[in-house]
């Protein structure tokens, strides 16, 4: 605040004066709201409870007062198009054990005294009453030889046949299919280092050091780069997809520090007939690389709110899909916050009401003619609604907070967001692109880095091998298993036919 060096000399200059100091009053007063709210937000995503299920009923235990608050009778009251959802939580249950697994059958009977009744007749066998338990038995392993005879001449001694060496996955290596493909599954799927798997072997007799599996799985990765093609094509061939990215940190990229921050990029193919995964490594957050990805792609893209996929509103072929869960994740974050009932409220009560209508088509197993009827029918007026409520929130809201943000981007992207109405088939939202990166997420915590981009790489094509197969209801061991175990008789140059699966539960792409 400006010091006062000389005392006004007239009426009008200390009116002026006055003004000024007020002004400057309330600019320190909406910094200090500004920087008291950043540190609630702060305080809150380190240790309050992440999820936002349920959010209004949390306690709001919080003393900080949200601009614009409301009393709670002006929220949203239930209309004719509002549904309301309860739940009921149900008792655990033990779940009966897989019919497929062998079992041991110990029969424990009475004594034989005991089958006599005191009438003296002779019990009658009734029923019988099983209780089950699963042992466990550890996993078993096998050396495969592959012995070849040899036959020559007694007399010239000039030739000699011997059987050819039939194709391996890894010629020169011990490893066979099942055991590279039980690696890639340990550190992927389970997110297991490959020092954690060096100590697994170790107890087991087996000296198996972690540089001797790391080249199990790049060697793995070369011969299965056409992999990456395939899935490509199939990718770009959809005609809805979702993607997403995230941080992470490789060691020797070419002209880069060790603590130059990289990012995984994922591309889902969001049709239910036909998934694909596609985890991309780039060495950026540029918007080039998707742009550079998705060459000759036509249909739907939904992202969330990032610049880098801007590009894609000049494009005639590509229609983009904004991501509700992140217009929604600010709200949440300030009803956590506030104690009074507010705009925030408002907003979250809206996103309650949409989402409970996908929720109804989702376990109704509603198709996708069935959905958008029920969201032009539901969905619309609601939106129409927040449509207005959103505009006359923005003449209101303190310009630069947490809530005025909220209400921009919603604004700034609204067709974006609503875009989702004009076909049952899209998503209202980009979570199932963040489902699909979270495991790489919680991979990372695990092995922190990837140790050269071509390990990036090799990272890439297997979590996208692993996902696909996910997605599809296929077990990823048994798929990576099959996969390996044909794909050396595969001819790259015509790898979509030649390197089809035989077994239709692991085929990749149709005919």
């Amino acid at each position: 605040m400006k010091k006062i060096t000389e005392l006004p000399q007239s009426l009008q200059e200390s009116h002026a004066l006055i003004l000024a100091q007020k002004e400057e009053i309330a600019r320190l007063h909406a910094r200090y709201r500004e920087a008291l709210e950043q540190f609630k937000l702060a305080q809150q995503r380190k240790y309050a409870r992440s999820s936002e299920s349920n959010v209004l009923q949390l306690p709001l235990d919080l003393q900080f007062d949200e601009a614009d608050s409301v009393p709670v009778e002006e929220l949203p009251t239930e209309e004719d198009n509002t549904i309301t959802v309860t739940y009921t939580r149900n008792k655990p249950k033990r779940r009966p054990l897989p019919d497929n697994l062998p079992r041991e059958v110990i029969e424990l009977d009475v004594p034989e005294h005991e089958k006599q009744c005191a009438c003296g007749c002779l019990k009658q066998r009734i029923g019988e009453e099983v209780t089950e338990q699963l042992e466990v038995i550890p996993a078993q392993l096998k050396v495969i030889q592959h012995v070849r005879p040899k036959y020559a001449c007694n007399r010239c001694d000039e030739s000699v046949s011997i059987a050819p060496i039939p194709k391996l996955f890894l010629p020169k290596s011990m490893a066979t299919p099942s055991l590279v493909a039980h690696t890639i599954v340990s550190k992927y799927q389970d997110h297991l280092p490959l020092y954690r798997q060096e100590k697994i072997w170790q107890r087991t007799g087996i000296d198996m050091p972690r540089n001797t599996i790391c080249g199990w799985i790049i060697a793995a990765y070369e011969v299965c780069m056409p992999m990456r093609k395939a899935m490509m094509s199939a990718l770009i061939a959809s005609d809805y997809v979702q993607a997403d990215e995230t941080p992470l940190q490789v060691m020797d990229e070419p002209n880069r520090k060790n603590t130059s921050v990289s990012y995984m990029w994922l591309y889902q193919s969001a049709k239910p007939d036909k998934k694909i995964v596609l985890f991309d490594y780039r060495e950026t957050r540029q918007a080039a690389w998707p742009k550079e990805m998705l060459l000759g792609f036509k249909g739907h893209l939904q992202t969330d709110g990032y610049k880098g996929y801007d590009w894609v509103d000049g494009e005639a072929d590509i229609t983009h899909l904004g991501c509700m869960a992140h217009a929604r994740r600010p709200f949440v974050e300030l009803v956590k916050l506030t104690k009074t009932t507010g705009k925030s409220h408002q907003a979250v009560a809206y996103f309650q009401k949409l989402y409970a209508i996908e929720k109804i088509a989702r376990d109704g197993k509603y198709t996708p003619d069935q959905r958008f009827d029920l969201r032009i029918q539901k969905s619309k007026p609601i939106l129409d609604e927040m449509r207005k409520w959103l505009t006359e929130s923005l003449r209101h809201a303190v310009p630069k907070s947490k809530l005025s943000n909220a209400l921009l981007y919603m604004h700034d992207r609204w067709l974006e967001l609503t875009h989702y109405l004009t076909d049952g088939s899209l998503e209202i939202d980009n979570n199932g692109a963040e489902n699909q990166i979270r495991p790489f997420a919680l991979g990372r915590k695990n092995w922190l880095f990837s140790g050269s981009p071509r390990g990036a790489n090799a990272s890439a094509l297997f979590y996208s091998l692993i996902a696909t197969a996910s997605s599809n209801s296929w077990n990823p061991f048994d798929y990576l298993r099959y996969l390996f175990e044909n794909i050396r008789a595969c001819k790259t140059g015509n790898f979509q036919n030649s390197c089809r699966l035989k077994q239709d539960r692991f085929a990749l792409l149709e005919a």
